[in-house]
């Protein structure tokens, strides 16, 4: 049908390996653990960071890349002038520490993290890239609404490294003023991942001709035939703030109809993102890819073990953004099961994936249950 994205919602935002964040000493010590024991860090060298306090002025990124826009966001009273911000690192959504992530795949973070203090965050607050390696990260994603003691899910969309080894990234939270802010000892939400195989080398573009704008759904079924992944040979392109914009919206949707979010999953991003690379290389607006894959196969070929697999997809040339996409599976009266998988309950993960290419963009999300 046409399934984990957001971003960061209005209420509790999402859609990348282990986080934490640690406490409220503005002379503590960068020190990176959120479990019992200590987080490993990668056995390649990294420069040694310095501490990170309160209020601390944030390096601004190296690379200039385009600030991903809330979706949705509800009005937010005024915060006092004297209001305190701080964070608690409360769990990881996706990708614990130490996940192995295939070389060069597209995966999606999360970490979900709990208001402390007594300022009200909104979209003028920001996660942002703060050291070690940078895995394609946004030059910042702004966070949702979210009152003191509320929690709030924040995602990244990421590419892992092609390099095997071990892997680790740092980001940190701005307040309005610029300034990081405090997540229990430390300032920094990290993840660390495993690459153990690395990608093939990226094929050379060849030329493809666009098609019609469509969108089709697809049901799952006890029996699905086809491969996996499809290769595809064309200079497709993915977004990440697309597809972060899909999650966001997608969550909004659910929370504004009171259901639970949907929770992005690495492995369903992967069969979402090789669908959408599928569809935009060979002018698909279907759920039979190329080789005659489903997308029961995809999610069985990603490792995800799903007893209810569905899937979305949309095509357009220009493209929409995220928000539009989801509205466009909102509104649809053709077939109505775009906008049933948006609030169904019977899936719990999703899995979102963009491709670009000849000017059309190419949106899947997978729905599943294990």
């Amino acid at each position: 049908m046409v399934k984990k994205l957001m971003i960061v919602t209005a209420l509790t935002a999402l859609i990348l390996s282990a986080c934490s964040a640690l406490g409220q000493d503005p002379t503590a010590t960068l020190a990176p653990a959120n479990t019992d024991t200590p987080v490993p860090f990668p056995t390649q060298a990294i420069a040694t960071e310095p501490p990170v306090a309160t209020d601390t002025t944030v390096p601004a990124p190296t690379e200039a890349l385009a600030t991903i826009s809330a979706t949705a966001d509800i009005p937010r009273p005024t915060n006092a002038p004297d209001c305190t911000n701080s964070a608690s690192f409360v769990a990881d959504v996706t990708i614990p520490d130490n996940t192995e992530v295939q070389g060069g795949a597209t995966f999606v973070k999360t970490w979900r993290i709990a208001n402390t203090g007594t300022c009200i965050w909104g979209a003028d607050y920001t996660l942002i890239h703060y050291s070690d390696e940078r895995m394609g990260a946004p030059a910042s994603v702004v966070l949702g609404v979210t009152f003191p003691g509320q929690t709030l899910d924040i995602s990244l969309s990421l590419t892992a490294p092609n390099t095997v080894g071990s892997h680790r990234a740092n980001f940190v939270i701005k307040n309005p003023k610029g300034l990081i802010m405090k997540v229990n000892d430390d300032s920094r939400l990290w993840l660390i991942i495993q690459v153990k195989n690395a990608a093939a080398a990226t094929l050379p573009p060849a030329a493809t001709q666009g098609a019609a704008v469509q969108a089709t759904n697809t049901t799952a079924s006890t029996s699905s035939g086809g491969t996996g992944f499809a290769n595809v040979t064309c200079g497709f392109s993915i977004d990440q703030a697309k597809m972060l914009q899909v999650i966001n919206a997608v969550n909004a949707y659910r929370t504004q109809n009171g259901l639970p979010m949907y929770t992005v999953n690495a492995q369903l991003a992967m069969a979402a993102q090789a669908h959408a690379n599928d569809m935009a290389c060979n002018n698909l607006f279907v759920h039979k890819g190329s080789n005659g894959s489903t997308p029961q196969t995809r999610v069985a070929t990603s490792g995800y073990i799903a007893s209810f697999v569905t899937e979305n997809v949309y095509g357009s040339n220009p493209p929409l953004t995220g928000q539009e996409a989801v509205n466009w599976w909102i509104n649809d009266k053709v077939d109505l099961n775009h906008n049933r998988n948006l609030i169904s309950d019977t899936y719990i993960d999703i899995g979102v994936g963009y491709a670009f290419f000849n000017n059309y963009g190419y949106y899947v999300i997978v729905f599943a249950t294990p």
